[in-house]
């Protein structure tokens, strides 16, 4: 392609170089340069690109992007002066591949809890009523029915820019999509036109990268701030957050939820292990899911499919007869009657929830056994704050590792244990090994009893000092219950 083709509608200045010149391809990681690829300069919140464009330029790359210009130009080699590396990274990736998202409608989730229920159960249910569907999500990405690992919940724009082809090669109409709160400030959905954005709700996260609740939550804004006049913005109210994101969004606003009135209301009538009973819309449904949590999850969905101007009975039969999504409240049963569930809950908002689900469907006939613990690398904060919801709503707590990273597991679970008041002390255990922790948990449960496995869901690894081991939390406690 030539250069010009790749910048056109950018605002970009050619320092040196000709925009005829052809180039092959284009990455900001210098690692995958080759001959007459274009490197661009991106600077990073850990790392500088600018730094390595003596090595992509000895690795072949013929054009550089950049923003700041060095002391001295290399011979033959084109460099484009760009304003913001990130934002022009997205707009280049977009006319590398033919601009795709313009031939396809695009949903976008953002919040902290849900998204990945939400974006997945409208894949699901859209595929099921005929609609060819891509997904990218936390879990996987989809090309209608066609598997690719997922790197990122949302991925970078080169390869968010690379499903979106290879999505209208295959017919897709639909694209459903989990926008993070990262995507939205480093700009990898940037010139995406959402014709619709949705949110979830709003807890303490990522403050590790964000600093503040109150730049987190810019962030998540940033979608709905970007929606177009045609577009629909769908929001939870029930979230005191919610009327917030869509607050000076030129989009048409419509709203959900269980606690007030609402465009899309839901009465939860009967929450059990088996399933939820809701009241949507004037009709009562069966779902296979579990939680109230889920309720709002499948309001959502039903909300976004009758904005998308599908029939009321098509898409309430659909969403019935589908089941969970991988490691959300996903329910293993043991030998003995003992219920295991596995759940991604890594924030304090969602191990709450979780237990809170868990109690309602118990009533107090069992006990439950909490394993827990907290990533490294991540928000400390929420450590103490995630021990203290766990042994205020479980009757036995197994503080361990998630994915320590660089951090020791040791560190992690102190900071954790801070959090546990002095007189609840006598019911935590503290294993760092994560697989003694589910066998502990294991052995101590008795006929009924509800295990949780909380943080890890569907990830089949955990990741320890820069390697990541397999390891699947399903499979552990199978093996432990003796399935």
């Amino acid at each position: 392609m030539k250069l010009s083709a790749l910048f056109e509608g950018i605002q970009a200045e050619l320092i040196q170089g000709d925009w005829d010149m052809e180039v092959n391809d284009f990455h900001f990681d210098s690692r995958k340069i080759a001959t007459s690829d274009l490197f661009f300069a991106i600077k990073g919140t850990v790392v500088d690109g600018h730094k390595f464009i003596e090595k992509a330029i000895d690795q072949g790359a013929t054009v550089v992007a950049l923003e700041d210009i060095p002391a001295e130009l290399k011979p033959g080699i084109a460099y484009v002066k760009v304003r913001d590396g990130r934002r022009e990274l997205a707009s280049v990736a977009a006319n590398f591949y033919q601009r795709p998202a313009e031939k396809l409608k695009i949903v976008g989730v953002t919040g902290t809890n849900g998204k990945t229920t939400t974006a997945t159960l409208l894949h699901k249910a859209f595929q099921a009523m005929g609609y060819t569907s891509g997904l990218i999500s936390t879990i996987r990405y989809l090309v209608g029915d066609e598997v690719y690992p997922s790197s990122h919940t949302t991925p970078d724009p080169k390869q968010l820019q690379e499903l979106f082809a290879k999505m209208v090669d295959y017919g897709c109409e639909y694209c459903f999509m989990e926008v993070s709160s990262h995507a939205l400030v480093q700009r990898r959905v940037e010139g995406i036109e959402f014709q619709m954005g949705l949110f979830t709700n709003i807890t303490h996260d990522h403050l590790d990268y964000h600093g503040t609740f109150k730049a987190y939550l810019e962030a998540k804004k940033m979608l709905f701030d970007g929606l177009g006049k045609n577009a629909t913005a769908i929001v939870n109210i029930d979230d005191k957050n919610g009327r917030v994101m869509v607050q000076n969004s030129p989009a048409n606003v419509k709203t959900y939820a269980l606690k007030r009135m609402a465009d899309y209301k839901a009465k939860l009538i009967e929450n059990t292990f088996e399933g939820l009973n809701l009241e949507i819309d004037g009709e009562e449904v069966w779902f296979q899911m579990r939680g109230s949590f889920n309720a709002y999850n499948l309001l959502m969905v039903y909300a976004a499919a009758r904005e998308l101007e599908v029939e009321k009975e098509e898409i309430l039969k659909t969403l019935s007869g589908i089941g969970g999504v991988a490691g959300r409240f996903e329910l293993i049963h043991g030998p003995s009657n003992e219920r295991g569930i596995v759940d991604y809950a890594h924030t304090p908002d969602a191990l709450k929830n979780v237990l809170d689900t868990i109690e309602d469907i118990n009533k107090g006939a069992h006990r439950i056994i909490t394993v827990v613990g907290c990533g490294g690398d991540r928000d400390r904060e929420k450590r103490p704050i995630m021990a203290q919801i766990a042994v205020d709503h479980s009757d036995q707590v197994i503080l361990t590792s998630d994915n320590p990273r660089s951090e020791e597991p040791g560190v992690i679970v102190d900071e954790m244990m801070a959090g546990v008041p002095v007189v609840s002390q006598r019911k935590v255990l503290k294993i760092l090994d994560r697989r003694e922790a589910i066998r502990t948990a294991s052995a101590l449960a008795r006929e009924g009893d509800i295990i949780l496995l909380a943080g890890k869901g569907h990830e089949t690894y955990q990741e320890i000092k820069g390697v990541k081991h397999p390891f699947d939390d399903r499979e552990e406690l199978g093996k432990a219950l003796g399935l």
